[in-house]
């Protein structure tokens, strides 16, 4: 993996490898999008990406979830490469700005899994109601729901607090230890939210086109790690849920 001398990279996880990224380069139209991308994430984690926007992160989501193809290195997914990964029932993905679902037949037996989904989530008392009379945090919780009814064992979210009052993003972020421990779900997720996430993931990859950093979350208190990150712009980070967040660009 490449890191800068300064913040070197944590042990790799321990436990079942769900996403192994080896090697990985992405050029778009002669352009670097992303350089010698190593990263590894272990079954039940909770993974944060962060970093500055035309950083790579949801390029590096598409390549996760087989949208795009890397131009050089390889991308497994429960230790297949992605290219030959068939079980896609396994992974669930919600898209910035998810806004519409796809039709559905639906078998009676997937009713009660979509009434699981739905009491997991908290929106119990909601089901009459049509989504576009939904809040955002009720939207986001809907969209969630909608994802893991599948039972997946990977979900992947880019951005999913974009948007949202501050307690709808509290409750998502205690969603999320719900699916990890009642679920065993391993979670991939972007976001800008450097004070939450910090207090929230069990790993963090910093990501500017190659790796800056990755391993425990408490690296984002480092000011010099965030300059290196965001291109030596002044950033601040919230040090507690409660107190605002800023990130830098």
């Amino acid at each position: 993996m490449t890191t800068t001398s300064a913040f070197p990279a944590a042990n790799r996880p321990v436990g079942q490898v769900i996403v192994r990224a080896s090697h990985v380069e992405l050029y778009r139209d002669g352009q670097e999008v992303l350089r010698d991308v190593d990263l590894e994430v272990a079954k039940g984690e909770i993974l944060g990406i962060v970093g500055p926007n035309g950083g790579g992160k949801t390029s590096l989501l598409r390549l996760i979830l087989g949208l795009d193809r890397p131009s050089s290195g390889e991308i497994e997914l429960f230790g297949q490469p992605v290219s030959r990964f068939r079980e896609w029932h396994r992974v669930g993905y919600i898209p910035q700005h998810a806004v519409a679902f796809d039709p559905n037949w639906f078998r009676p037996e997937d009713f009660a899994v979509a009434r699981s989904a739905t009491e997991l989530c908290g929106l119990s008392g909601l089901e009459g109601r049509r989504v576009g009379a939904l809040s955002g945090g009720e939207k986001q919780r809907v969209f969630i729901a909608k994802a893991i009814a599948s039972r997946p064992d990977l979900l992947v979210m880019d951005e999913p607090t974009a948007g949202v009052d501050p307690e709808s993003e509290r409750r998502f972020y205690d969603l999320l230890g719900r699916l990890k421990d009642e679920l065993g779900l391993t979670v991939i997720f972007v976001s800008h939210d450097l004070g939450v996430v910090s207090a929230r993931v069990d790993r963090v990859a910093c990501l500017n086109r190659t790796l800056v950093y990755e391993g425990p979350p408490r690296a984002l208190h480092d000011e010099a790690l965030l300059r290196t990150l965001y291109g030596g712009g002044t950033v601040t980070i919230a040090h507690s849920e409660e107190q605002p967040h800023t990130h830098g660009h």
